[in-house]
């Protein structure tokens, strides 16, 4: 491929800018990878055509190219691409084709919240949430038509949603498009309209939405629920509803992701030499061993009474936390007891009341 730009235009050394112009447009036309999809060649030429262009079409770099050749050319500013050359030539990209229509646009996306149980959460529920938006008119089934008349030809941009001006410049013919201020950029018009909607297809109502909420959600998620949201004006798609669950605080146990954590309160008897007791789980209250000789804040596990993984992959565990009462009272009875134990482990205790003591002590012959 020749790499003298004056070669790969088509036009000698002496040519206009305007020759330049023409020359290179067609080309460009020819060239361009819209117009050859997958011809490498094609596009390999295409950006050297246009290289070409870019630096004789301005004076002082052409000046210099003719002096130095292609390096000296590109010692000038940067930055005109082949995008901007299109747009000051045709107004966009001549190979692309034009716009249609936009049709009826989504409507919009609205929120809402929903509050259930830790239970509900576990292992899913379905819900409603109330909310007001925009619903599709039923007397016009959300055409926002007159029932018996339809939607007409946009006469403003001919049924293409845009409207386009031509206008000459120094650089030659430009071309802006713009959507349709008259139909909306929908192509087309309502002439006899809905009289329930005036013609928008959808008014402001009230709707009970029901919600599947899935098992293992947790608090603060959202589900999306594609297409549920308020309606769209002239039966476009409806937007999607997103719903923020909201989990109720349980009396007895707390969430950690996939598991639950409980409390329970034993005796230093019972921590001592050990008991079985009912604890609450999800599932219904089940018994839990604690083994003797328990210290305060030992962890007992309860597996596969957790939450149930979003993904449905498993259920966490119950994570009993065991908390041993120290009664701050004691009876008589109950102290001389404890004493009495000490003194056999030998542990110093603080001494008791002697006169508390031989009444202790009276009471027992």
């Amino acid at each position: 491929m020749s790499t003298d730009y004056y070669e790969l235009l088509g036009v000698d050394r002496n040519a206009t800018e305007a020759e330049i112009k023409r020359a290179y447009r067609r080309l460009a036309r020819e060239l361009h990878p819209d117009a050859n999809p997958g011809d490498h060649e094609a596009e390999a030429r295409f950006k050297e055509v246009t290289r070409a262009y870019e630096t004789l079409r301005e004076p002082e770099r052409r000046r210099r190219y003719d002096m130095f050749g292609p390096d000296g050319s590109r010692a000038g500013p940067e930055g005109f691409g082949i995008q901007d050359i299109f747009d000051a030539f045709f107004g966009a990209d001549p190979f692309a084709s034009r716009r249609g229509p936009a049709g009826p646009r989504k409507g919009p996306d609205a929120e809402a919240i929903v509050e259930i149980t830790l239970a509900e959460a576990a292992f899913g529920t379905s819900a409603t949430v109330d909310a007001r938006m925009p619903v599709a008119c039923e007397r016009c089934d959300g055409s926002g038509c007159e029932p018996g008349t339809h939607p007409s030809r946009c006469d403003v941009c001919d049924g293409t949603g845009e409207v386009r001006q031509v206008r000459r410049s120094l650089l030659g013919q430009m071309v802006t498009a713009a959507p349709c201020a008259v139909c909306g950029a929908l192509g087309t018009r309502i002439l006899h309209p809905c009289p329930d909607c005036g013609g928008e297809g959808r008014v402001v109502a009230e709707r009970t939405i029901e919600i599947e909420v899935p098992a293992g959600i947790d608090d603060g998620q959202r589900l999306r629920l594609r297409g549920r949201g308020p309606a769209a004006a002239r039966g476009g798609l409806p937007g999607d509803l997103y719903v923020g669950v909201r989990v109720s605080p349980h009396p007895t146990l707390e969430r950690h992701g996939r598991d639950l954590v409980a409390r329970l309160r034993v005796s230093m008897a019972q921590a001592a030499l050990g008991t079985r007791l009912a604890v609450e789980t999800l599932d219904g209250p089940e018994d839990l061993d604690v083994p003797a000789g328990t210290q305060p804040g030992t962890v007992l596990r309860l597996a596969g009474r957790g939450v149930p993984s979003l993904q449905g992959r498993g259920r966490g565990d119950l994570l009993v936390e065991v908390e041993v009462d120290v009664p701050k009272k004691l009876a008589p009875e109950e102290a001389e007891l404890l004493r009495r134990l000490a003194e056999l482990r030998g542990e110093d205790v603080a001494p008791s009341d002697p006169g508390l003591l031989s009444r202790i002590r009276s009471a027992f012959q």
